[in-house]
């Protein structure tokens, strides 16, 4: 390989490491979050006292006003991170677009559907977090209400999608960035990021028709 082939490759360094870490941490986090947060608020499920009981414990212990705007700042932070390696310029994204079309590559694909899904769920995301964080307490009532609005549940309808198809994807390319699964393990982890999807995308779901049919 020629010198001049090599000059514009860029050594990764050890700031790039640690912000890789740093990553992974933050994603793995954010996932436990929302796998975590989309069981509480589907206690809803078995009546509005279930979830208030839920939701009076955040509150009661401080976690909801100080938990809240930590998971907020993660999901900052995790962006920001990320978006490093996200290409912004047109011409990058057509260089992009054309090799994910000559690899033919399905975890190419899933990490083109990562970024896409991160910026709509960047706006979305903080929209909903701000909505909620700036009218505590949370309560089934409340989050009735909203949605039966009508906007909010065709919201969800689309945020709700694109959260758990980020998430599970994040699951699947952590596992396998960090070695965690192995090459001949990749056609089993697949089904399982599948199997994650599904399962809370049905959660979400019934809960969302929940709300909208709980009397307020």
């Amino acid at each position: 390989m020629s010198v001049e082939a090599t000059m514009h490759v860029v050594r990764p360094s050890r700031r790039d490491a640690y912000l890789d870490w740093l990553q992974m941490l933050t994603g793995a986090a954010l996932i436990l979050f929302m796998w975590s947060h989309m069981i509480l608020v589907s206690s809803v499920i078995f009546g509005q006292g279930a979830m208030n009981a839920i939701a009076g414990f955040f509150e009661d212990t401080y976690m909801a006003q100080v938990g809240g705007p930590l998971i907020f700042l993660a999901f900052l932070v995790h962006f920001v991170i990320a978006a490093r390696k996200v290409p912004f310029r047109a011409e990058q994204q057509k260089t992009i677009w054309a090799h994910a079309k000559m690899l033919r590559h399905r975890d190419t694909w899933l990490w083109l559907v990562q970024v896409v899904s991160a910026m709509i769920i960047l706006i979305m995301g903080a929209i909903h977090m701000w909505v909620v964080l700036t009218d505590l307490p949370i309560t089934a009532a409340k989050s009735a209400e909203r949605i039966q609005g009508g906007f909010w549940f065709f919201f969800y309808l689309v945020l709700l999608p694109l959260v758990e198809l980020h998430v599970s994807i994040g699951f699947y390319r952590i596992g396998v960035k960090w070695g965690f699964i192995k090459t001949d393990r990749r056609p089993q982890a697949k089904k399982a990021e599948n199997i994650l999807f599904i399962v809370f995308m049905a959660i979400g779901l019934v809960t969302l028709l929940r709300f909208l049919t709980l009397s307020v």
